[in-house]
């Protein structure tokens, strides 16, 4: 998968323009706040229409103006697709292939990307809430299937919530919505619970793989699935769904006592091990961005496997943050290999030595022009 150009319409500090990329490593140049990221964040917005730097749409339209557009041109093994985002105060709208889509559902999976950048550390120290949400972004991506279990999910955890804080002030209300609402998250919880675990085992096994070679195969990582719900490989789809359904019903009482749903994915966690020991909470901070570096690569190899399509990957001044030990590993994973976006205020040392005839473009106040190969 590549993307071969990309324009913009009064995003962020770009009033217009149009880029076209090369297939290999695109490497974009500026100081700070000249709009580097903001570019780097124009595709990830292409890809999942939602930035990942503001949950505010209106933040991504230039000041005083009163709507944006994210396009974008991409090449996939079945030829080449037009997409676009559109944002207003009327709200957001997506093209592919220049029709309307009805639903994001629609939309999202014709781009991927992975994003690597410095607060993905956090992936592995950071709280259960950061693991949740990478699940979410990227195995949505992955399967239409578990972004509409997902979506329902959501959806119908907001309803019973809401129900609960109702029940919570008016005891005399009716629990037969409650009951209606609990088998029907269940059932979308059930699946989002079995679809994460069979995805994390696979995404597991390219982990550990790189792991292994980045720590020169002293270490071995492996992942847990963290649930109130028992996971196991010989469990189906109706058995989440009994145990979350029966955890709903016991536990109903206090869940209305406290107004929330206590059980369920959107509480889970996972563990990342390192020869057994939680690295979140024993292992040093070199160990942490290895697993957090051997996590993101692996990312690369499962949506290859999962969509017969390499994504792109987003470097937001991730160099930075690696020493040249893993600079190298990551560099040599992905060169000649995916299609690269990768932001610095300048390129030199390792990563000079290892891309191999990278595109570079320069980012000044909103302007990008590409260098002349040498």
């Amino acid at each position: 998968m590549i993307l071969e150009e990309l324009k913009l319409h009064h995003f962020r500090n770009y009033d217009d323009l149009m880029v076209k990329f090369h297939p290999g490593i695109n490497v974009l140049i500026g100081e700070n706040a000249q709009g580097k990221t903001n570019l780097l964040e124009a595709i990830y917005v292409l890809a999942l229409t939602k930035s990942h730097r503001t949950a505010n749409d209106r933040e991504l339209i230039t000041w005083k103006q009163h709507d944006a557009t994210v396009a974008g041109r991409i090449r996939k093994q079945l030829g080449s697709l037009p997409l676009a985002v559109q944002f207003s105060s009327h709200g957001k709208r997506v093209r592919m292939n220049h029709l309307v889509q009805p639903r994001m559902s629609s939309y999202i999976g014709a781009l991927n990307v992975v994003l690597f950048a410095p607060e993905d550390l956090q992936l592995v120290k950071g709280a259960p809430v950061i693991r949740r949400q990478f699940m979410d972004t990227e195995f949505s991506q992955m399967s239409n299937q578990y972004l509409f279990a997902l979506g329902k999910y959501n959806q119908v955890l907001k309803q019973r919530n809401q129900y609960l804080k109702q029940l919570k002030y008016h005891q005399e209300s009716d629990r037969v919505l409650l009951d209606v609402l609990s088998e029907g998250l269940a059932k979308s919880g059930g699946q989002v619970v079995a679809l994460r675990y069979q995805l994390l085992h696979q995404l597991e096994g390219w982990a550990q793989e790189l792991h292994e070679h980045i720590s020169t195969r002293k270490e071995k990582l492996t992942f847990r699935y963290v649930s109130q719900v028992k996971t196991a490989d010989d469990k189906t789809v109706p058995d989440y769904q009994q145990e979350l359904l029966a955890s709903y019903q016991q536990r109903a009482d206090h869940e209305i006592e406290l107004g929330t749903t206590l059980t369920g994915p959107h509480r889970d966690d996972v563990a990342f091990l390192v020869n057994g020991q939680n690295v979140q909470s024993f292992g040093s901070q070199g160990q942490q961005r290895t697993t957090a570096l051997a996590v993101k690569l692996a990312e690369i190899e499962l949506m290859k496997q999962q969509t017969n399509e390499y994504p792109l990957l987003l470097l937001d001044d991730v160099l930075s943050e690696l020493d040249n030990d893993r600079q190298t590993h990551l560099l040599t994973a992905i060169q000649d290999k995916v299609q690269t976006f990768l932001t610095t205020t300048s390129l030199s040392g390792v990563a000079r030595q290892l891309i191999n005839q990278p595109a570079i473009y320069h980012i000044q106040q909103g302007q990008v022009s590409e260098e002349e190969a040498q």
